[in-house]
């Protein structure tokens, strides 16, 4: 990946953007889309766009959500400790002792997630599961009055985890779900646009994926597209507690390329041009089948208005919804150069209905 995509992707993994608050990130993907799209813009939902090519035809969208899972501050108590829920699906168990970055009036606030120690516990509860009303933030105040200084019943907090890079293209990060999502979709137009888009092309950063797929109803409806491409991260099945021998699912490996779905939900012949495109141009894929809602943007991109032929694109992740979850670069290229490669075959007579 060029150094400055990759400086690009340092910049937009840093951001804080729990879903519904997802302005910090959004800046930055329309920042960076201004230096090579047509028209650039954002609607009162939050999503941004990036147009490529405005009157061709069909109107392709690409989507990737740019929000995360994040927390959300609900109570001040007289201590000063900070009661909150989750915004989208958490796993208590890996937050007891993270610190959290706080978005509060206007600053970043540093806070420890707290419970009771191990040696307080009676009768073996520490064996027992965590849940989030046994947890409380600290961040260090000597009471109420000193706590409302700096932070707000509904300010918002992600775990304070930032992007590395790892050994032989590996990376890790918080929000990697589903901000290479919002990323490849970029990345892919604006490889299309430089090899002569016969389509228009707009790239989404949706909104709100995490808490039902809002920013993907509002802007699908917005656009009223021809075609679609949900780009999101999939399960990878490449780690030592996952028995693939058990499971009903394809193996998915970090590094062997995104994941072309296939099912009920997906629009069959786009799902099938990606996959003789990926196979003419020799791009690495893998394939999955998913029988039911993909749990992505997807699942209503395609009931928008009277129907949009969907297709998705997983990005293979490792530890999905924690601190530390983990892709591959190549992936990101290879789905970059898939999806460019797919819209520039595309045209009206490929088989939308």
């Amino acid at each position: 990946m060029q150094e400055s995509r990759m400086a690009f992707l340092e910049r937009l993994m840093e951001t804080i953007c729990p879903s519904g608050y997802e302005e910090e990130a959004s800046f930055v993907w329309r920042a960076d889309a201004e230096q090579f799209a047509d028209r650039v813009w954002n609607d009162q939902h939050g999503n941004s766009y990036a147009l490529f090519n405005e009157g061709g035809s069909p109107r392709v969208m690409l989507a990737g959500h740019i929000d995360e899972i994040g927390l959300l501050i609900t109570r001040i108590d007289e201590e000063g400790f900070l009661s909150f829920s989750g915004i989208g699906i958490w796993d208590p168990q890996i937050l007891p002792g993270q610190r959290v970055r706080i978005r509060g009036n206007g600053e970043c606030l540093i806070g420890i997630i707290g419970r009771k120690p191990i040696h307080q516990m009676k009768n073996d509860a520490f064996k027992q599961g965590v849940e989030m009303d046994d947890l409380w933030i600290d961040i260090g105040v000597a009471g109420r009055e000193d706590a409302e200084r700096v932070v707000a019943v509904g300010d918002v907090a992600v775990l304070d985890y930032g992007f590395a890079q790892l050994q032989n293209g590996f990376v890790t990060g918080r929000g990697l779900d589903d901000r290479i999502g919002a990323f490849v979709a970029l990345e892919a137009a604006r490889l299309a646009d430089a090899r002569g888009l016969k389509s228009e092309l707009v790239a989404v950063a949706t909104v709100q994926e995490e808490i039902g797929y809002r920013g993907a109803i509002t802007s699908t409806f917005s656009l009223d597209p021809d075609a679609a491409i949900a780009i999101d991260v999939w399960h990878a099945t490449d780690v030592p507690s996952t028995n693939t021998a058990r499971q009903r699912n394809a193996d998915v490996h970090l590094g062997s390329g995104p994941v072309i779905t296939r099912g009920p939900y997906t629009h069959h012949a786009l799902a099938q041009l990606l996959v003789d495109t990926a196979t003419s141009c020799d791009i690495p894929h893998q394939l999955d089948a998913c029988t039911d809602e993909t749990g992505t943007d997807m699942d209503v991109l395609q009931l928008s208005r009277n129907g949009v032929a969907t297709a998705l694109i997983g990005i293979p992740n490792r530890y999905m919804h924690s601190p530390c979850e983990m892709i591959h670069i190549a992936d990101l290229s290879y789905a970059a150069q898939l999806i460019s490669e797919t819209i520039l075959s595309l045209s009206l007579d490929f088989a939308f209905k």
